[in-house]
């Protein structure tokens, strides 16, 4: 049982130029990137985080070392974890290319209709998967993180995720039991701020796609679940800290 909260690296070059940049090295934030990063990390200030878990391309680690740089004593803030489990999709031929000529490709219809059908094609420089490897090398490094922390820092440990926009789609997909085929009808922005809160009854989704400027406060959710307390409430409610047992 933890929080965990998803965030997508804040916006690159290789968004800004409109290309697909997948594992491309040296992908880096563009001015507006590290903007949206300097943001979030003030909007995260405040959440006592246990663990930063990134994946491993640039663009997500400049954005998770943001947000650690911004923290109340920073010198002795939460560790920076890197997991490949947690990089982009391998796109193979797609890589590198832009967004408005993929689209002209018979694939693309699949990736939006069907993606659990969706095998990349190969290319000598760029790996390549399909959607469902993707989906499931993360949501099993999203499980095995969350078994870990829960272990080490208890039930209402909350943690950090600096992922992609189809990554960060895939585990809130599963985690919402929509199953891949419905993941496009989630959207993840760059720099902005998703919330799950797990418990072993089943995922809670607290925020999607939030892009706002307020800090976050999740102290209502952690409160619940250091009490035990992860029943939805009938009814609704009076907030999201309000759980039973």
């Amino acid at each position: 049982m933890t929080l965990l909260v998803l965030t997508r690296h804040g916006r690159s070059s290789s968004n800004a130029d409109g290309t697909l940049a997948g594992w491309t090295p040296g992908v880096d934030l563009d001015d507006t990137g590290r903007e949206q990063a300097r943001a979030l990390a003030e909007r995260l200030a405040g959440v006592p985080l246990v663990a930063v878990v990134s994946s491993p391309l640039l663009r997500c680690r400049r954005t998770a070392e943001a947000v650690l740089a911004a923290r109340p004593g920073a010198g002795g803030g939460p560790p920076l974890h890197v997991d490949d489990r947690l990089g982009e999709c391998r796109y193979g031929a797609w890589t590198g290319r832009r967004i408005e000529d993929l689209a002209k490709e018979p694939l693309w219809r699949t990736v939006q209709d069907r993606p659990s059908a969706v095998t990349f094609p190969p290319h000598p420089d760029h790996a390549h998967e399909s959607l469902p490897q993707m989906s499931d090398r993360a949501v099993a490094a999203l499980r095995d993180w969350d078994q870990r922390l829960s272990a080490e820092h208890g039930p209402a440990a909350a943690w950090l995720v600096v992922s992609h926009g189809d990554v960060l789609k895939a585990l809130l997909a599963d985690a919402l039991g929509m199953g891949l085929d419905r993941f496009q009808r989630l959207v993840c922005d760059p720099a902005s701020v998703s919330v799950l809160q797990l418990t072993p009854q089943r995922p809670t989704l607290l925020r999607l796609n939030d892009t706002a400027r307020e800090p976050v406060d999740l102290s209502g959710p952690a409160r619940a679940l250091s009490e035990g307390r992860h029943d939805a409430v009938v009814g609704g409610g009076s907030g999201s800290g309000e759980r039973t047992q």
